[in-house]
This record gives C-alpha cells, sequence and structure tokens, in this order.
C-alpha cells in the first residue's frame, strides 16, 4: 500500500518530475468555438498563436465528478490511499467534483484513505505544494505527515505576475480585485497577485512600464525573503521566454544558492492573462499565510 499524488494540469509540473514522483495530473479543457483540447494535449505555441490571430478567448472546463472517480476508484482498488491537490476552488469546479468524487469512492471502499486539498492558487504555487507532498510520499511518510506537509506548503507559496496587456484579463473574467484595472489608462502594468484569503486573483500594484513592474515583483520577493526566507523560485511566462530568461538572470545574481527554474504557463489559466505575462512563483521558508 502506498500514497498516490493526484493534482491537475494547470500545476505545471514538468514532465521529468511527474514521472520520477509518480504524480498523476487530470487535465482541464480549453474548448474554442470550433474545436477543444485537453490541456497537456495541446501545443502552447499552437494555442496563444490561435487566441491572437483569432482575436476569441477560449472556455476552459474541469474535469467531472465522473472521471474523477474513475481515477480515485482505480487507485483505491490497488491498494492506495489518494491526496489529491487542486487549483482554487473559486477558479475552478475541480475541487468541488473531486469531493463528491471522494464520497462516492468512501462508499465503495470505506478503508480507504483520502484527502482532497484546496490550494486556494494556481500555476507552480500549486505545483511547489504537490512536489512537497510526492516527495514525501515517495519517502514513505505517513498519510496524515504528507497532508500535513501539503498544507503546512501552502501557507508558503506566494505568486506575482504581470500581463503585457490588459485585453484578456479585460474579456476572460475570473479576476476577482483585478477588475478594478478594468477601463483605466493606458501604459499601466499591474502587478496582480493571488490572494490566498480568497483564492483569487488580487491586484497588488499598479506602475507605468514593464520593466518597472517585474522590479516591483523583485521588490516584494525581497521583503519576503527577509521576513520569511525563499527556499526555491520559478519564474513563469507566457510565450515570452526571452523575458523570463532576463528574469532568471537578475534573479540568479540576487539569490545565489536557490535554486531558480522556468515554467511555461499554460492555456486554462493563460487565457485569462494572455500571452507577454512574465510572473515569479516562490516558497519561503517561515510561513507567510495562515490558511489553516
Amino acid at each position: 500500500m502506498g500514497i498516490r499524488i493526484i493534482s491537475d494540469t494547470t500545476s505545471y509540473i514538468e514532465q521529468t518530475l511527474i514521472h520520477e514522483l509518480n504524480i498523476q495530473l487530470v487535465p482541464l479543457s480549453v474548448n474554442f468555438p470550433d474545436e477543444s483540447f485537453q490541456e497537456d494535449q495541446v501545443n502552447y505555441d499552437y494555442f496563444y498563436n490561435k487566441i491572437t490571430r483569432d482575436n476569441v478567448i477560449p472556455t476552459s472546463s474541469q474535469p467531472s465528478s465522473g472521471e474523477l472517480s474513475a481515477i480515485f476508484r482505480e487507485i483505491a482498488q490497488a491498494g492506495d490511499d489518494i491526496v489529491a491537490i487542486f487549483l482554487s476552488s473559486a477558479m475552478s469546479g475541480t475541487y468541488g467534483n473531486a469531493c463528491i468524487s471522494k464520497t462516492e469512492i468512501l462508499d465503495e471502499f470505506p478503508d480507504a484513505k483520502i484527502e482532497i486539498i484546496d490550494s486556494f492558487t494556481n500555476c507552480m504555487a500549486l505545483g511547489i505544494i504537490v512536489l512537497e507532498a510526492a516527495r514525501a510520499a515517495r519517502a514513505n511518510a505517513a498519510f496524515d505527515e504528507v497532508v500535513r506537509l501539503a498544507i503546512e506548503t501552502r501557507n508558503k507559496v506566494e505568486f506575482y505576475f504581470t500581463p503585457k496587456t490588459l485585453d484578456f484579463l479585460r474579456k476572460g473574467g475570473r479576476i476577482g480585485t483585478a477588475s478594478a484595472l478594468l477601463g483605466s489608462v493606458l501604459n499601466i502594468n499591474p502587478i496582480l497577485t493571488v490572494d490566498m484569503s480568497k483564492g483569487m486573483t488580487h491586484l497588488q500594484a499598479r506602475v507605468l512600464g514593464p520593466s518597472r513592474a517585474l522590479a516591483k515583483i523583485f521588490d516584494f520577493m525581497a521583503k519576503d525573503c527577509e521576513e520569511y526566507g525563499i527556499k526555491a523560485i520559478y519564474v513563469h511566462h507566457i510565450n515570452a521566454q526571452e523575458k523570463a530568461l532576463e528574469a532568471k538572470s537578475q534573479l540568479e545574481s540576487l539569490y545565489q544558492g536557490i535554486p531558480i527554474n522556468m515554467c511555461s504557463i499554460g492555456p486554462v489559466i493563460g487565457l485569462h492573462v494572455g500571452p507577454g505575462t512574465i510572473g515569479v512563483v516562490y516558497c519561503t521558508d517561515k510561513p507567510k499565510h495562515n490558511l489553516g
């Protein structure tokens, strides 16, 4: 008997780690009027070129409770326990559907252990939580310890990002207090974060110019590093690899000895902020949030 770690594709964990740590990612989907894709089956360049060329914002959809039940059932039948960590319930119905599936599977397998965790976030802020749980599971930690570590890590992740344009925020919805930007003056570069208390995108600051936006994000990081410490950093981008490489280089000079990785944001999250977005996810040493 072991512990299987489940998440969804909006974590954007790299494939080598998925295989190495035996993580199972449940796909969300994107739906255009003329075609639909599971997020892990569509080429990112094709997707972002399509939304730019056709000037259309697709919708996204979560896995059904039936799809999640099928995954949970197979794992329970094999005698393994489940720790499932999904993107914010305020952003998607994935967590809610998983809770429905948990009830169904426990009726069939009353001895199974299943924990469903709302990450209150997405992208590699979610991914870091999943990776910590998966590493603990691989090290044969007890079920309660894996759950505890995931929840503890949830209190340590932070995510700041700045979009190239407000157009996708204007069209996409699900932006929480970032709606305060809509109709604002040109050349404003918003700095957005995920408000972990609400699980929604939140307007953190506004500056003039993209270079100032990134510098402001670095200021936020520096303050958190001083107060809480930082132990892992991910540079996120949407079809902005050159900008991401520049950001990574700057961060490597500022945070020597801390692993810094780059990670593309996929369609389900990317459709809300659009190509050119750049951001940073990091994990603090000490808890920054108090989410339980």
